[in-house]
């Protein structure tokens, strides 16, 4: 897949087939969009673009709200996008001065003339262009004045479960990390550096990494104890991982800490890729450490047994 990060770089092709959005978490639905996107090249020995933006526009139209966190970097969505089989990435830099571009000069400028587009396949909510006012049937009813056709697809559902972004992060902000990979179709991940931390959890048999995420707009799932399996130097553990404010040694940050089983390698400065398979409970003040440690001693059972369904 090759990546262009201004629509200026790009060069028109003779067949696009086109789709555009923020597709935060590439879940399921935007999965089916990507699906039908492939199918129609294949039918037209065309090629495969997403248009998407970057940063999402509620962060730059509303910068006081720090309330969004989303589910993908930029780089994640390209890795996602990258597996999904996509030709082309186009990321449009999105401004206030790019927000006030109206429906018909995004459609002129980015799809048709920048692109090329022949075929646009685009979700049941999509809206875009300043005020968010164009829609599926404004598109349609210019399509042919455009020079393309539009194809929309309808809202998917899971278990009688609405696909969207919005519900997957609200699943994860409640920890209920089941829902949100059911709604994703992959298992819900983080990604940051090993740094170090205070080594508490050797003191009681359960050493930790403690992992860094430098970017302030990714969702970290709700308080607790979570059957994770990381991903280091290409290599799956299962382990445990703790969110929270550690409350039991009046700790006033929150940590971001795993413990891999099976692992006893120095890892600092190395990157890991953490995987969540099911919250184990939440988080909790315990009397002392030895309380604690009992607990994490059942936690690791727990643990245990839930992922061997999974790894």
């Amino acid at each position: 897949m090759k990546v262009y990060y201004h629509p200026d770089d790009f060069s028109r092709l003779p067949f696009a087939v086109v789709t555009s959005g923020t597709f935060d978490g590439v879940h399921l639905g935007h999965q089916k969009i990507l699906n039908r996107l492939k199918e129609i090249a294949r039918e037209h020995q065309g090629e495969t673009v997403v248009v998407t933006f970057w940063p999402h526009p509620r962060l730059v139209l509303h910068p006081e709200d720090t309330s969004l966190k989303l589910l993908n970097t930029f780089e994640e969505k390209a890795e996602l996008l990258k597996q999904a089989g996509i030709d082309h990435l186009v990321r449009i830099p999105f401004t206030r001065e790019f927000s006030h571009l109206s429906s018909e000069e995004f459609i002129i400028r980015i799809l048709v003339q920048t692109i090329g587009t022949r075929k646009l396949v685009i979700g049941h909510d999509h809206r875009f262009g300043h005020n968010r006012e164009g829609s599926f049937e404004e598109l349609k009813k210019n399509a042919p004045r455009y020079g393309f056709e539009v194809e929309e697809i309808p809202p998917q559902d899971v278990h009688h479960i609405t696909i969207s972004s919005t519900k997957i992060r609200k699943a994860l902000e409640q920890g209920d990390v089941e829902t949100a990979n059911l709604l994703l179709g992959r298992p819900y991940s983080l990604r940051g550096q090993v740094v170090k931390g205070d080594r508490l959890g050797r003191l009681i048999g359960f050493p930790t990494a403690n992992i860094n995420i430098d970017t302030h707009y990714k969702l970290i799932p709700a308080d607790g104890v979570y059957a994770v399996t990381a991903q280091h130097a290409g290599k799956t553990f299962r382990g445990m991982m703790y969110i929270g404010l550690r409350p039991t040694v009046g700790g006033m940050h929150k940590t971001l800490e795993v413990n891999l089983f099976d692992f006893e390698q120095e890892i600092y400065g190395d990157e890991l890729i953490v995987h969540f398979h099911a919250r184990l409970r939440a988080d909790n003040r315990f009397s002392d450490l030895d309380e604690l440690r009992q607990q994490l001693i059942l936690d690791k059972k727990k643990a245990d047994e839930l992922l061997k369904m999974f790894y």
